[in-house]
């Protein structure tokens, strides 16, 4: 055990991170002055910070985990440091314990920025009355009517305008009783408000992180229902505290509102970040609460670096590649097979119309192109007042929302089958469009425009989709320009044939290749649907992935019956009624079976089981779910879509703050086969839950339901091995 203060900070700087060599480059001359003054004057080395051991409960029970705390009274203008501390040192506790006694680690609450007098970040830490709680597990077998001693020794290194290493050998007695404890007077309500704001994942949240010139981007953004239920954290108050040295500590972070009640947060990466790191992990951290029903200053985020993809720095983001596009997309538009076969009539409707004068050709075919941009301004106008009445359609968010996901990859979809020949749609609205462009005068070649883009261009659905999905997350300049872009392409032939009438004849002759440019067409938007349903399984579970997938298999059937029996030639009235009806109950039933609904206030957050995870989730005192599962397995699907969309299931886990484990078997591991194995199983499904107090875990049976859930749960059995066990 360390004692002398000087023996203290060196043994605290055997750094377990390369970054805390930082500590002395950072502020080396104050901080070795201040250890010489610890050598000097040893009694006062601690009179800064006071330490001291308190507890939850005024009792211990024998085999029953107990919260203590270690807390730290600063004296003004001091600070201790957090377990990753950028610079200084983070405290730490040396326990000695009675036999059979166990100690977890310090759980660390959410950190705040430590600055010196010129107000540069120096450190991430805390000040003020501070409690660090952790979990004490006493021995079953630990005697009532006797006294424990909990013995522990204190080191922290306390700075303010000099850095001073410190120490304290504490002590703490409890009595041991068989019966419930009862709280602490004192500081037993306070502790469990520790706890119960310790940063975590929350439910109302989602949390992801990609890669830009910049560093990396860190996006929150509320859950469907959050947003309005809660208004989160204001901009100026987030701050990122990563615990594995990627992020750099003393950096400034820029925060950006989405306007949906999301952020996005810069966050610079730092320059000695240890080689090899696989994750993102660490706190955000704010002065608000991340929770409506309780206090929750800091958020938990674990992320994989693989998993991350590279996007544009929404600070820096360029218009000029998507307006490029949209350009492209314009003129493709002309050579959809509704369009190209009336683009030369129009001309010489142009022509015929304003006699043998080429100023009065080439106005028509101004007015023409502006009658296609007022269509296009005319729907960016939509989008900015669907903005305005909030809607949410702010930068970003949408394809970070698994509903909009899903309903763009079936637009998508339905698209692509329309350009492969399963249906056709629009052919009465093409000659709607035909009739009322041979109206005479610079009016009806006004409207010649405006329904060349609304109702005589149907085929120009499967590009104007993708525009629109764009244009969804950009702000509203760049969604004008966007459309903007769309409309100059598809006009500017009909311009360039207005002011060069006879080029009339250099067009290529309709032909059977435009229905095969069409059908090739199709591959760019299959592609799509592929990419969408990728970005959809980082959003969702497995089960919902699942299910969004069966329900566009729904559309593709809903499009493949209107096809069948309403557009095809010569079908009857009876067999085009059958056709309709048939297609609208199967796109009834795919939105239905498809739609990623959002994850419930009580959904259990699923973490990667380990017997380590195991193990200490025991020592804390938690009843342990683990679900062994794989996503061949048709019944593990089904148990889980059976148990957890149960309310009755996911108020009892939330009640008793029930751990939640997820054993993945879809490919090849060995520490769950053995795990099977030791339990007399060779597949899966299999199921168990630790309970408190409890040597072995109670086995459920292959099939569940509800009831058998909560049932056991709520049932601790002796020996905890479940009677149905096959």
């Amino acid at each position: 055990m360390v004692s002398h203060p000087i023996k203290t900070f060196f043994a605290a700087a055997r750094f377990r991170r390369p970054e805390r060599i930082r500590l002395m480059a950072s502020f080396p001359v104050r901080l070795i002055f201040s250890v010489l003054a610890a050598l000097a004057l040893p009694a006062a080395a601690s009179a800064q910070v006071k330490a001291t051991l308190v507890a939850a409960e005024s009792s211990v029970q024998p085999g029953r985990p107990v919260t203590v705390a270690l807390r730290l009274e600063h004296d003004p203008q001091w600070h201790t440091y957090w377990s990753f501390p950028g610079t200084g040192l983070p405290t730490t506790l040396t326990w000695t314990l009675p036999e059979g006694w166990t100690a977890g680690e310090i759980q660390w609450p959410a950190p705040q920025v430590i600055r010196d007098q010129s107000g540069a970040i120096v450190g991430n830490g805390y000040d003020g009355d501070l409690l660090l709680p952790l979990t004490l597990t006493p021995p079953a077998n630990a005697a009532p009517g006797s006294t424990v001693a909990l013995r522990a020794a204190a080191t922290w290194l306390m700075c303010s305008e000099a850095c001073v290493p410190g120490h304290a050998d504490l002590a703490l007695s409890l009595p041991v009783t068989s019966a419930l404890p009862s709280p602490d007077p004192t500081l037993g309500s306070r502790l469990a408000a520790t706890l119960a704001s310790l940063p975590r994942t929350d439910a109302g949240w989602k949390v992801t992180a990609a890669r830009s010139a910049k560093g990396l981007l860190l996006t929150v953004v509320p859950r469907a229902g959050n947003a309005a239920a809660h208004p989160g954290p204001v901009v100026g108050d987030l701050r990122f505290f990563s615990d594995n040295g990627l992020i750099a500590h003393d950096l400034a972070q820029e925060a950006h509102p989405d306007g949906a009640g999301g952020f996005t947060l810069r966050l610079p990466v730092s320059a000695e970040a240890p080689a090899g790191l696989t994750s993102l992990t660490g706190v955000l951290a704010s002065h608000g609460s991340w929770s409506e029903s309780a206090a929750l200053p800091g958020l938990r985020v674990d992320l994989p670096l693989a998993a991350m993809a590279t996007e544009a720095d929404p600070a820096s983001q360029g218009l000029a590649g998507t307006i490029a596009l949209a350009l492209v997309g314009g003129l493709i538009l002309n050579l959809m097979p509704c369009v190209f076969p009336v683009l030369g009539m129009k001309i010489l409707s142009f022509v015929n119309q304003a006699g043998s004068s080429r100023a009065k050709i080439a106005a028509h075919g101004l007015v023409f192109t502006g009658g296609v941009l007022l269509s296009f301004w005319s729907l960016a106008g939509v989008l900015a007042i669907l903005r305005a009445s909030g809607s949410g359609l702010g930068w970003g968010f949408q394809l970070q929302s698994p509903a909009f996901v899903f309903v763009l990859a079936a637009l998508m979809l339905v698209f692509a089958l329309n350009l492969s020949g399963v249906f056709e749609f629009g052919l009465r609205a093409t000659g709607v469009g035909s009739h009322l462009q041979m109206k005479s005068g610079l009016t009806g070649t006004f409207f010649t425009g405006v329904l060349a883009t609304v109702v005589a261009t149907p085929c120009s659905a499967p590009f104007l989709a993708p525009a629109l999905g764009a244009a969804l997350t950009l702000p509203f300049a760049g969604a004008f320009a966007v459309f903007t872009a769309i409309g100059v392409g598809l006009s500017t032939p009909y311009l360039l044939l207005s002011v060069f009438p006879q080029a009339v004849k250099i067009l290529p002759r309709p032909g059977a290749w435009m229905e095969t440019f069409k059908q090739f067409m199709a591959f760019p938007l299959y592609a799509t649907v592929m990419y969408l349903l990728w970005v959809l399984a980082g959003q969702v579970d497995e089960g919902r992935l699942l299910t969004a997938s069966f329900g566009l298999v729904l559309f593709a059937l809903a499009a493949w019956c209107y096809g069948r029996w309403t557009t095809a030639p010569g079908a009857s009235l009876g067999r085009q009624r059958f056709g309709l009806t048939a297609g609208a109950l199967l796109l009834v039933l795919g939105a239905s079976t498809g739609w990623p609904r959002s994850a419930g206030a009580h959904e259990p957050v699923w973490e990667k089981w380990s017997p380590e995870a195991v193990a200490k989730l025991r020592a804390e005192g938690r009843t342990v779910y683990v679900d062994f599962t794989a996503r061949w397995c048709a019944t593990c699907q089904a148990n889980k879509r059976l148990v957890f969309h149960a309310d009755e299931v996911l108020q009892a886990f939330a009640d008793k703050h029930v751990a939640t484990l997820r054993a993945d078997w879809t490919s090849q591991d060995p520490q769950i086969t053995a795990e099977l194995a030791a339990h007399g199983r060779s597949a899966v499904p299999f199921n168990q839950i630790w309970l408190p107090g409890q040597n072995e875990p109670v086995l459920l049976p292959e099939l569940l339901t509800p009831a058998i859930v909560l049932t056991a749960v709520a049932t601790p059995r002796p020996g905890g091995i479940n009677p149905d066990r096959k």
